[in-house]
């Protein structure tokens, strides 16, 4: 079994001794049930891990070698999901730190069923930062992927476009994403809400420099769809292979 591993946004240093957030430190005593001497791994997203041992009451851990390990994908994979139901939002950002991504950019949609602003849109990304750092401690990633959010689509999309090939999940499209997946390392890939995107959306993505692909005969639901697509790319040409 691994050991439980814990991140702390600070400076590690081996054989130092560190407080471990307050929450963190509650999960460990009073939901993992760990005990002082306990063996804990740390990490705080700038790269590789520590192991460490407990301390009392769960609330330090005591640094002793550092580990250069990655888990990264090989793949660089942006994740552009358009603002869906919250609890389906939150899989979608966990499964998708699972499966490899580095990004995740949100972006309302005419058929979005959530639109937020200014204290409950910072609120509800607090919360999905936890939701990405919690599932990196589950998966083993020591980088935490990053998470953005843009108030309209054009904006949302060229961000992440960046240099990457850039796909838009399209089910009228007569290109599969398998083979697109052949063509590039780095990949922006656009999921639209509950719906669909309308077809104005469409246009714009493909606008932005984004190609049209399809997964399969199937319509995949908006919290599926975009999973699918990162476990095909990681199939194709990431670290599935």
């Amino acid at each position: 079994m691994a050991d439980p591993r814990f991140f702390i946004d600070g400076d590690l240093v081996a054989n130092t001794t560190v407080d471990l957030p307050p929450r963190a430190a509650h999960h460990a005593a009073h939901v993992l049930r760990l005990r002082e001497g306990d063996q804990v791994v740390v990490f705080n997203g700038r790269g590789g891990e520590y192991s460490g041992l407990l301390g009392a009451r769960g609330s330090r851990v005591e640094l002793t070698t550092h580990d250069p390990v990655e888990r990264e994908s090989p793949l660089q994979l942006t994740l552009v999901q358009a603002w869906i139901a919250t609890d389906k939002l939150e899989w979608v950002a966990e499964k998708a730190v699972e499966l490899g991504a580095a990004r995740i950019v949100l972006m309302p949609t005419r058929r979005s069923v959530v639109q937020l602003a200014g204290t409950r849109l910072a609120k509800r990304l607090e919360r999905l930062r936890d939701v990405v750092i919690a599932a990196c401690c589950q998966c083993g990633r020591n980088r935490v992927p990053t998470i953005a959010a843009f108030d309209d689509p054009r904006s949302a999309l060229s961000d992440a476009r960046g240099k990457d090939a850039a796909l838009v999940l399209d089910p009228g499209s007569t290109r599969s994403l398998v083979e697109a997946a052949s063509t590039a390392s780095a990949f922006a890939l656009a999921i639209g809400p509950e719906g669909g995107f309308d077809p104005r959306e469409l246009a714009l993505a493909q606008e932005t420099g984004y190609q049209p692909v399809r997964l399969g005969s199937r319509i995949l639901r908006t919290e599926t769809a975009g999973l699918a697509a990162l476990a095909a790319l990681q199939a194709a040409a990431g670290d599935f292979r």
